[in-house]
């Protein structure tokens, strides 16, 4: 599977809930490309909606390091 569709699956288990698969496909796709911001966000949330809010900080702060623009970065 390529980024794009690991990402969208991903986003689409965040919807559901299911945060655990949701994490699982938002750390392959950063397997892929570690530096896309979009992922290290969503990578996030599936963590603080974990109640892992110290790791989930971590990715917000990554996203902005990669793009300091981005207002999506919770």
């Amino acid at each position: 599977m390529d980024v794009p569709g690991l990402l969208q699956k991903g986003k689409d288990l965040l919807y559901e809930g299911n945060f655990d698969d949701a994490l699982s496909y938002f750390e392959q796709a950063l397997v892929l490309e570690p530096k896309n911001h979009d992922i290290w966000n969503q990578k996030g949330v599936a963590l603080r909606s974990l109640g892992r809010y110290d790791d989930a900080l971590e990715c917000f702060n990554r996203a902005l390091e990669l793009d300091p623009a981005d207002k999506t970065a919770s």
